[in-house]
Order: structure tokens, then sequence, then C-alpha cells
């Protein structure tokens, strides 16, 4: 209620997830009025009143990324919203995205952490910061050093040895290996 209050022409909400943390995207789009508001992360980021055409596109930026949302129209008076990122649909891009990162989200000293790691790049970033990193290779593959707090964590990277499933990434705090999950996340306690 509090939400509709204040967004009256509330119509469309994505959830992204990027390397600096998740972003919540909200867009109102008044039907009569043509007004079209852009919300990242509840600041409001691209206003347009009075607008005569009811269809169309908004193009605006989640950090340094372009996104653009679509605004077609369905059957009769109904519209439907669609949500481009870096130029591709948010589905293909979020495919994209789990190919390119990797994310692991964990309690550390009682903290909930995210550390996602941009494949491409081998950036980390821990609760949308990124940190210092130094990478080393080691027999197996590659180890890539960095700290959360007073926690000593390293990402290992080594070779599945299947093509099809390509280097594996593990994660390590104090040198224990936290568990991995299918999804691509992992939730776990690495307090020591």
């Amino acid at each position: 209620m509090y939400q509709a209050m204040n967004k009256p022409d509330l119509v469309a909400v994505w959830d992204i997830a990027l390397g600096d943390g998740i972003h919540k995207i909200e867009f109102e789009h008044g039907t009569t009025s043509g007004k079209r508001v852009v919300y990242v992360d509840d600041v409001e980021t691209l206003r347009k009143n009075w607008m005569f055409k009811l269809v169309g596109s908004e193009t605006f930026k989640i950090g340094e990324i372009s996104a653009t949302i679509n605004v077609d129209t369905s059957s009769g008076f109904t519209y439907e919203y669609t949500l481009e990122v870096a130029g591709k649909s948010l589905e293909k891009f979020v495919e994209n995205r789990s190919k390119m990162s990797r994310t692991w989200e964990l309690t550390i000293d009682g903290e909930d952490t995210r550390i996602v790691l941009e494949k491409d790049t081998m950036d980390v970033w821990v609760n949308g910061a990124k940190v210092e990193t130094s990478g080393e290779f080691v027999d197996e593959g590659t180890e890539t050093h960095f700290c959360v707090a007073e926690n000593a964590c390293y990402i290992a990277a080594h070779s599945s040895g299947k093509r099809k499933d390509g280097i594996i990434h593990k994660l390590y705090i104090n040198d224990q290996e936290i568990p991995d999950n299918s999804s691509g996340q992992s939730s776990t306690d690495a307090s020591p």
C-alpha cells in the first residue's frame, strides 16, 4: 500500500544482479497521460510527463550499463513492458551474465556477504564494492587472493577437464572451501 501511494502508476518491477549488487528497477506508466518514470534502486532516474504517444521505449543507466524499457500494446487497452539490458532481452542478459560471473552469498563473521567474480576481467566484488586482488599461478590453475574484513580469501580456478564445463571456480575463506550448489550461488556460514 505504501508503494502504491508513492508510485500510483507502477506497472513493472525487475531485480537485476550485477557485479556491484542487486538493483531494483521500477517503471511507472500513466496510461491516460503517457507519463513515464523510471526508478533505479528507489532513485528517480528518468521522468517524462504528458506524453501523447503511449507506446515506445525509454533508455536509462543502471550504474554504467545501458538499459531500455519497451512499452508495447498487448491487446485492447493493455500494455506489455519488457526490459533490455546492455542491448539484450533481460532473459538473454541474465543467461550471459551467469556465464560471465560467479556469485557466492554467505555469512562471514555474522554479516551477510555477497562475493562476485567477473570471469572475463577476474575482478572481485564484495557487497557491491570492487576489492583489490592479487593473482597467482599454481600447479592446478590460478588463485585470485583478496580479503573480507580480517579473513583471507581466494578464488581457485582450474580446468574441469571437460570442454563443456570449462573452468571451475571455487571460493576459499581462511583455507576452508565454501560448499557449492548447482544454481551458481553458494549460501553458507564461513564464520570461524
